[in-house]
């Protein structure tokens, strides 16, 4: 592990890139996220939809396009922008995001009122689409800093420094498998005193050199 934790504070400390700006500046604005709208919120909660076995900055791209358009457009329509847009799934996540629809303005009362496990868990259990990943991915993205996205650029991170055991990129992660794998990052995340979301980013950017969201 401090091989990985050296890494990581070397990145931090450099002044190539300036990536611990970057990285604050990255944690402000999923915080804002959280402060505004249900609608803000939603939009969020539909890019998570569609970077799953999808991409990050192919997410970004389709969000920022689609923008209003996951409040009002129909199902048929979203999924014929979708996939204009090169959307792998395009016709599964508008599904996804038009079921998701029916709980946009219960969602700020659930973030309001749930916390840890249970907050996750709520997602898991009523967004279709969502597994461990995707809603820790959401959390994070509008403000949660106490969950871990584990990805396959996070099992192999790890896998390189011999921090996990039976845990293979290319294999979902059941919720017993998830949870271990986010407690060895809670473990590195403690030794370098940052949160969890710090330490995805930090991470994301030594696998991909790359901060996206």
């Amino acid at each position: 592990m401090q091989a990985l934790i050296s890494q990581v504070n070397e990145v931090k400390n450099q002044n190539v890139n300036n990536i611990k700006e970057i990285i604050i500046n990255r944690i402000k604005e999923f915080e804002s996220i959280s402060k505004g709208s249900a609608e803000d919120i939603f939009k969020e909660l539909c890019f998570c939809l569609l970077t799953a076995n999808y991409s990050s900055a192919g997410g970004i791209k389709i969000q920022k396009t689609v923008g209003n358009g996951f409040m009002a457009l129909s199902e048929a329509e979203l999924a014929e922008m979708l996939h204009g847009l090169g959307h792998r799934f395009p016709n599964a996540r508008a599904k996804f995001i038009i079921e998701a629809r029916r709980h946009l303005k219960n969602i700020p009362v659930v973030l309001k009122n749930l916390e840890g496990e249970e907050l996750r868990g709520w997602f898991v259990d009523n967004i279709k689409g969502f597994g461990h990943k995707e809603a820790s991915h959401f959390l994070r993205n509008i403000g949660f800093k106490d969950y871990a996205v584990v990805d396959f650029h996070i099992v192999d991170i790890l896998n390189r420094h011999n921090l996990l055991e039976g845990i293979e990129r290319k294999k979902a992660l059941n919720k017993k498998k998830y949870h271990y794998v986010e407690g060895v990052l809670r473990r590195l995340s403690e030794s370098l005193n940052m949160s969890l979301a710090e330490l995805d980013l930090y991470l994301w950017y030594l696998e991909t050199g790359k901060v996206l969201k």
